[in-house]
């Protein structure tokens, strides 16, 4: 089972106490201060396991708490550090401050460690203080406590290749022929109701292929998990968008997805992507084939593979196109842990502006914009679903609110768009 968020409480541990001492040796007068310092109390320390894909142990595991440091001790000795407390994740979990949404850690690499929660310093002891003007100082400090807090984990599939598209598009199938993955596959939508990984090898080179449950319209907005699920396209480089060649409109369902996946994260939109029309072995694809490739042409897409799944035609070509597309891709090294910046995430409470100017409506935003923009007004269908956009962002109320009538001008962004009911 797929577990892929989680909250937990962690607890570095206390600083252990300075104390205060003095010498106390034979033939040694008026002995000087010897109390030692406190030892550093234990780290709570994130760390990615190469062994783990889910975060499942933390259904049952919330609270981890390190241990504290020890207390100073005479002669001048130092209390123990006290170890830090390994809590191992998969790799690919974004550690977040649960109160604030700041970003702690993006741990990609397996073995990669960051510190959650530093442990609180060790209290200094009298001899620390000496000084000329006191020589017996009975002062000390007790150890620094430690930090609390609340984190959310967050994993995001290490994989290198997405497969992405309608339910039922035949996602699963493809990934369980071209690699050791054994998905459960079905001639039901939702199938698939978690990302499947599995590596495919070719030419002495692997890959990771995911495959991604299939998105729904409104999946950005979490419309079906579409969170859960669009979170671990965002890692991969390549995607794979299949199209059931079968299904009634296959060029709305690829308008549809890509829209999806840009209103999530535009950088989606400018990943290297090889259509795939599968469904190749019934007659009504092969039917409409030319036609599909003719529109799909026309949106841009620079050859699609036409292939069965299922029969296993052409399927070698579209791995060959994927690794081929890899290869073109430049070398980048994954960001040192330790350099990432801690920020907090300013939530977005206004997400669009509107003004009215001569009867005119204006509406701004980068949400909504983007949206404008992937809409292909042709299309009655993309037509209908950008007004529903307008209505799940608030835009549509705010609208009517402001007296907007059937007719009347909007322009959102550079559009200019006739209100319609």
């Amino acid at each position: 089972m797929l577990v892929d968020e989680a909250k937990i409480f962690v607890a570095s541990g206390k600083g252990g106490d300075g104390i205060v001492a003095f010498r106390r040796e034979k033939y040694v007068a008026r002995g000087g201060p010897s109390g030692g310092n406190g030892g550093r109390g234990g780290d709570v320390v994130l760390k990615a396991d190469a062994n783990l894909n889910t975060l499942y142990y933390f259904r049952n595991h919330v609270h981890f708490k390190a241990k504290s440091g020890g207390k100073g001790g005479s002669s001048n000795k130092t209390g123990a550090d006290a170890d830090s407390l390994i809590v191992r994740v998969p790799p690919g979990t974004v550690a977040r401050d649960a109160a604030t949404g700041g970003l702690i850690a993006d741990i990609t690499r397996a073995d990669d460690e960051v510190i959650v929660a530093q442990g609180g310093r060790g209290g200094r002891g009298n001899a620390h203080f000496k000084s000329a003007a006191n020589q017996a100082p009975r002062l000390a400090e007790k150890g620094a406590p430690g930090l609390e807090r609340w984190i959310t984990l967050e994993l995001k599939m290490i994989a290198d290749v997405a497969l992405v598209g309608m339910p039922n598009a035949g996602k699963s199938t493809l990934l369980a022929v071209v690699s050791n993955a054994k998905p459960k596959i079905a001639e039901y939508p939702f199938t698939t109701l978690e990302p499947n990984l599995g590596a495919v090898i070719y030419d002495n080179l692997d890959l990771i292929f995911a495959d991604i449950p299939g998105l729904i319209e409104g999946a950005h907005l979490g419309v079906g998990l579409g969170h859960a699920f669009l979170r671990h396209v965002q890692r991969t480089d390549i995607i794979v968008h299949i199209l059931d060649g079968a299904a009634a409109d296959p060029l709305a369902d690829y308008n549809q997805i890509r829209a999806e996946l840009a209103l999530y994260d535009a950088k989606l939109a400018e990943r290297p992507e090889i259509v795939v029309v599968n469904k190749l072995d019934l007659p009504e694809t092969r039917e409409y084939l030319d036609l599909l490739k003719e529109s799909l042409s026309a949106r841009g897409v620079a050859e699609p593979v036409a292939i069965s799944a299922l029969t296993r035609e052409n399927v070698t070509r579209v791995v060959q196109r994927v690794f081929e597309e890899a290869a073109k891709l430049p070398r980048s090294e994954n960001t040192v842990v330790e350099d990432l910046p801690l920020y907090e995430i300013e939530s977005e409470e206004i997400p669009f502006e509107l003004a009215v100017e001569g009867g005119v409506y204006y509406v701004s935003g980068d949400r909504i914009e983007r949206a404008a923009a992937m809409t292909y007004w042709d299309y009655d269908e993309a037509v209908l679903r950008f007004h529903k956009t307008l209505e799940a962002l608030g835009v549509a109320d705010a609208l009517l609110k402001a007296g907007v009538r059937e007719g009347d001008t909007v322009f959102v962004g550079e559009f200019e768009l006739e209100w319609s009911d």
